[in-house]
């Protein structure tokens, strides 16, 4: 029989993350006790005002970034968007735009339909880790170096944890003076991220991935980068995102945001060591396969594929929702639509044939993951798997 968890345990971390105790205080202190409008004139306003820059203040330095280029939205949706559609409707003809064959569906989806308004678009390939050549890239711009405007290129891969090589790739943008996008909202607060040095003109970030509340993100947007704002309004935001800002959300985000810097370091260590702690003992398992890149990845993400027997078939869902039963929470990156099974694109990018594409599993780790976390889940992962598909080996 299927042991069963005494506790919750939570890897879902990559989908979000549970908001920090300072962060929940200091949203109901701002809610109760600052809660005017940071446009208005009189005291309640100035103070609102004070409030919201201390968090432009707190994310600018998480990013080492001028304050001055830090733009608030409701998440990294919002932001991915308006940097796709804010620099490409700059436009009055289509022109050329490149991204990877692996990003989120906040970039994918935009390009889609700019590709339908006659955009050109180049998808470059990523290789069976998940991972875009630079060659690929500059190859690309040299033969279409007079129209392309932007490159939106992923930074950490959400299903399979993959680092991009974005500095190479930023380089090769700006060597062919194109704008270059990267949408870090699985990096930002567990990685370092110095915009000083770093050659990226726009980047996208989500409070909710670093323990701050959900509804709230910003776009980092260089000095000097244009863009045509995606609302008309009161001009909030330097111009390019009108509507009263969410105080209480970005106070969070901007706390979350200071915390996360301040324990970067530390977080890394701790969770690189749970992640190949994790990673060694699902070996043990023949039946999971690693998908991304083992090394160069996401310090708290760890994700498979299940090898499947001949005429054997578990799905990733399947397998989350038997660990869900166990009282452990983990994802799996394809999706269910109108009761059919979907594979997962960014495998089938990468070269996975559909059978695996659809048995996807993602593990992420966060502040509260313990070790005995890890070895408890390891234990339950392998009777479901013994249990679900008996003709599956386990070494």
């Amino acid at each position: 029989h299927l042991a069963q968890a005494a506790m919750q345990i939570y890897l879902d971390h990559s989908a979000t993350t549970p908001p920090h105790a300072d962060v929940i205080a200091l949203m109901q202190s701002v809610l109760a006790d600052q809660w005017g409008n940071p446009s208005s004139l009189h005291d309640w306003g100035a103070r609102a005002a004070t409030v919201l820059e201390r968090a432009r203040l707190q994310v600018a330095s998480l990013l080492n970034a001028p304050p001055e280029t830090i733009l608030f939205t409701s998440g990294g949706t919002e932001s991915n968007n308006l940097a796709i559609l804010g620099v490409t409707r700059q436009y009055a003809t289509p022109q050329h735009i490149v991204i990877s064959t692996v990003e989120h569906a906040a970039v994918s989806e935009p390009v889609r339909i700019l590709e339908q308004q006659g955009w050109q678009v180049t998808r470059l390939p990523v290789d069976r880790l998940g991972r875009v050549d630079p060659g690929d890239l500059k190859a690309t711009l040299a033969s279409n170096a007079s129209n392309t405007v932007l490159v939106s290129v992923i930074y950490g891969q959400s299903e399979v944890g993959t680092i991009q090589p974005i500095e190479a790739l930023g380089q090769i943008a700006r060597a062919h003076g194109a704008l270059f996008h990267t949408d870090a909202v699985q990096v930002a607060g567990r990685l370092p991220i110095d915009l000083q040095t770093l050659p990226v003109d726009l980047l996208s970030i989500s409070s909710h991935k670093l323990y701050g509340p959900q509804g709230s993100g910003a776009l980092y947007l260089r000095s000097g980068v244009e863009l045509v704002p995606l609302q008309a309004g009161g001009g909030q935001e330097f111009g390019y995102r009108s509507g009263t800002q969410a105080l209480p959300n970005i106070a969070g985000f901007g706390l979350a945001a200071e915390l996360a810097e301040r324990d970067m370091s530390l977080e890394l260590s701790r969770l690189s060591q749970l992640r190949d702690s994790l990673f060694d003992q699902l070996a043990e398992i023949e039946a999971l396969a690693v998908t991304g890149d083992r090394w160069c990845r996401l310090p708290h993400h760890a994700s498979f594929y299940l090898r499947s027997a001949d005429g054997d078939q578990v799905s990733g869902k399947t397998l989350m929702r038997q660990m869900n039963l166990a009282g452990i929470g983990i994802s799996s990156g394809s999706a269910c639509n109108s009761g059919k099974l979907v594979p997962s694109a960014a495998l089938l990018a990468m070269g996975y044939s559909e059978r695996a594409a659809k048995s996807d599993i993602r593990l992420s780790l966060g502040r509260s993951t313990t070790q005995a976390d890890i070895d408890w889940t390891v234990i339950v992962l392998k009777q479901v798997i013994e249990r679900l598909s008996p003709k599956l080996v386990l070494c």
